[in-house]
């Protein structure tokens, strides 16, 4: 048990690490696009990384410079470093495909062994039912955008739910979409009250929320004045960002977050939906913008995924 919890441990520092990369990638594009830097030819001087996975399963990062750096730049700097981050992306990725048939073996582990929960003993009552959702006269259907999504995500077929891809996806360039994970759905929302459900179980680090069409797709949700959102931040920590401010909400994760977009009273609320919802967070709605929901999966984890589902009814 002892060895499986360190294993368990091992992938998710690993995960962490290419979630972190991931980050900063997105920032250091995002500096090098509001600089305009031009795309220059092969650059034969930058530092290098060297990543390699040692028997015993653990990594040796290590920085290695091929040859010295003759510029001082500003551009070259950004240029470096966003290579050295793109190089950590790729040895990250390649460590997380070599454990995850390690964590698939674990999960089927669990799986296969037996819990109490799964029936109730003699003179127990069984599981209540589900009951429909308050909201449910207010539930919407939702597709996320296919012109939005960054290249890092697919979508499914029924347009309800959103993956990182395994490879980057062969888009085509546009100013629409996101640099980041991120993802809008096509509805927007001008007047009325409106409700939705999203599923976060498959998601180690994920935020829900809204957001305008015109948001900056160099900025990350919750962090402008036109979105909002709730974050899983992966760690044990749930926060909700409105207004480029983050109130931190507690260790509670919700694996089901209802949102409620009330544009008659200006109210967005976000819910825990489990038999019941509890709520997490009010506020104001942000901007003047109509809304669409928006979603976030930051990492390098391939598989995560967030999936619009059905209302209670």
């Amino acid at each position: 048990a002892t060895q499986s919890a360190a294993q368990k441990r091992i992938i998710e520092v690993v995960r962490e690490l290419a979630e972190l990369a991931e980050e900063l990638v997105d920032i250091v594009k995002s500096l090098q696009s509001q600089r305009d830097v031009p795309e220059s030819g092969p650059d034969n001087d930058r530092s290098t990384l060297s990543m390699s996975r040692s028997s015993s399963g653990e990594m040796d990062l290590s920085l290695a410079s091929s040859k010295p750096m003759t510029s001082n730049t500003p551009e070259r700097k950004t240029r470096d470093i966003l290579h050295d981050l793109e190089e950590i992306q790729k040895k990250l990725r390649e460590n997380l495909t070599w454990k995850e048939p390690l964590e698939e073996q674990m999960q089927v582990e669990l799986q296969e062994a037996p819990h109490s929960a799964s029936c109730p003993l003699p003179g127990e009552s069984p599981p209540v039912p589900q009951r429909a959702s308050r909201f449910a006269q207010w539930a919407i259907s939702l597709t996320f955008d296919l012109r939005s999504h960054s290249c890092s995500l697919k979508v499914s077929k029924d347009g309800l739910t959103v993956t990182v891809s395994h490879c980057p996806q062969t888009h085509l360039w546009s100013h629409e979409r996101f640099v980041t994970c991120q993802a809008l759905c096509s509805q927007a929302f001008y007047s009325g009250r409106q409700y939705w459900e999203v599923d976060t179980q498959r998601c180690s680090h994920w935020a829900v929320g809204v957001a305008s069409w015109g948001m900056k797709r160099t900025q990350i949700l919750g962090r402008t004045s036109d979105s909002c959102c709730i974050e899983w931040k992966g760690t044990g920590q749930l926060s909700a960002w409105h207004m480029v401010e983050e109130t931190v909400l507690g260790s509670d994760r919700p694996m089901v977050v209802g949102i409620w977009l009330d544009l008659e009273e200006g109210k967005l609320a976000f819910y825990s939906v489990a038999n019941q919802e509890k709520l997490i967070y009010e506020c104001p709605v942000p901007g003047s913008s109509p809304l669409h929901p928006a979603v976030w999966l930051y990492g390098l984890n391939p598989g995560n995924s967030l999936t619009i589902r059905p209302v209670n009814a």
